[in-house]
């Protein structure tokens, strides 16, 4: 065994601590640029991963709708494209609600 593997075996193993997760990187780009051309698809993306709901319309209406349990109302955005930079700074304020609702979540469960 070389000196090195000894030195590492010797070491002990060091705990590491559980950090926040990181916001998804549509969702900051959002934030930094939102008159982007922003499609519902990167919204549907950005929902996804902060376990957020988007219903597509029903009954031939034009907007979604994006919601979440531990949130109070939904946010109506039309599927237009691109979505207009005010729907998508509304968006970008609740997800991050959402996101910090999450890591609050994360920290009690540890």
């Amino acid at each position: 065994m070389s000196k090195k593997a000894a030195a590492a075996a010797k070491r002990k193993p060091t705990k590491k601590a559980k950090t926040a997760a990181r916001k998804p990187k549509k969702l900051v780009s959002m934030s930094q640029n939102p008159q982007n051309d922003w499609t519902m698809k990167d919204v549907e993306t950005v929902c996804r991963a902060l376990k957020m709901e988007c219903q597509a319309p029903t009954g031939g209406g034009s907007h979604h709708k994006v919601y979440s349990q531990d949130l109070r109302g939904p946010l109506t955005i039309p599927a237009k494209k691109p979505i207009k930079a005010f729907y998508i700074k509304k968006f970008v304020t609740k997800c991050e609600t959402q996101w910090k609702l999450l890591n609050e979540k994360e920290a009690t469960d540890e």
